[in-house]
């Protein structure tokens, strides 16, 4: 296979391969895991958790919870981070996805569910219809589940920036009229990064988004998440959590960035265990009414107890 440019210019850049000793991720139980696996697959579904080679996906299985996937595996945008499948999906839609999540979800015996999706720019509407959807189909088997939305920016297709923020409102509304108990999209890395980590995203309009859900939703949560390791700085990472404040924003994850391959951005530093708790307390002083902080923690990660 060739490489790619940006394979090329990540390889250049030699990264710290040896993890620290402090990033242990769990395992988790080998039956459990095998059975969850084995139903996402018999039901031909995709979660985040074995796309995006989630470090924590041996705990969460071995609890009976998942991430699920929406929109298919493959992604519109190319971020340097990310390992989901990037390309042209078929833009075909899977219009039994929405029930056989739903199946999976009353199979697995949740109580809550995280759902999040690739980026789909294709679409008219981005996907949006695509969580609506998802969600009417659990909540008609189980109609008192909580269930938390992860979503993408929702924004592209107009080069009027008021159009396409109008479009942008649409397309979120879409989404929070089915009242989910939290609303995320991650920011994922500061201001000055995020061109080289966010293809196709802006630190802008991931905040104008956030924005914009608790204008037209005031009573839903909102969360966003950083992955520290990028090369970003202490005072960068602050300034990122007073910009969340600045909209708004209810909770925070912080975790350490994990390189998935040697085709994606490098790991420039590994941030201590001290640091995620003294960059928790700054959250917490700065507002935020639930902060996980740690090298191992996801935006997913024990979702449920932030909304429980």
């Amino acid at each position: 296979m060739p490489t790619t440019s940006r394979q090329t210019q990540f390889s250049q850049i030699r990264p710290k391969e040896r993890l620290p000793e402090w990033i242990k991720p769990s395992l988790g139980k080998a039956s459990q895991i095998e059975k969850i696996q084995n139903l996402i697959k018999k039901s031909k579904l995709h979660t985040i958790c074995e796309e995006g080679r989630c470090p924590n996906r041996g705990e969460c299985y071995a609890s009976g919870t998942a991430t699920f996937l929406i929109g298919g595996s493959i992604c519109t945008r190319s971020c340097a981070f990310c390992q989901v499948d990037k390309g042209s999906p078929n833009r075909d839609i899977d219009h039994d996805e929405a029930e056989r999540v739903a199946s999976a979800v009353v199979q697995m015996q949740l109580s809550y569910v995280v759902i999040t999706s690739v980026a789909r720019d294709d679409l008219p509407d981005h996907g949006a219809s695509l969580f609506a959807n998802t969600i009417q189909a659990i909540r008609k088997h189980i109609p008192s589940i909580s269930i938390e939305v992860l979503t993408p920016d929702f924004w592209g297709g107009y080069s009027n920036n008021n159009i396409a923020k109008e479009k942008q409102r649409e397309r979120l509304w879409t989404v929070l009229k089915t009242k989910p108990v939290c609303f995320n999209h991650n920011l994922e890395t500061v201001e000055r990064l995020q061109r080289l980590v966010r293809r196709g995203a802006t630190y802008e309009r991931s905040l104008g988004l956030l924005k914009a859900a608790r204008e037209l939703a005031p009573k839903i949560p909102t969360k966003s998440g950083l992955m520290l390791g990028l090369g970003e700085t202490k005072n960068e990472i602050i300034q990122s959590l007073k910009d969340l404040k600045s909209v708004n924003c209810q909770n925070i994850t912080l975790g350490q960035y994990l390189r998935p391959s040697m085709a994606h951005i490098p790991v420039q530093h590994y941030w201590t265990p001290k640091d995620f708790k003294d960059f928790a307390e700054i959250a917490k002083e700065l507002g935020f009414k639930k902060v996980d902080s740690g090298p191992l923690v996801r935006s997913s990660y024990h979702a449920q107890d932030a909304n429980h």
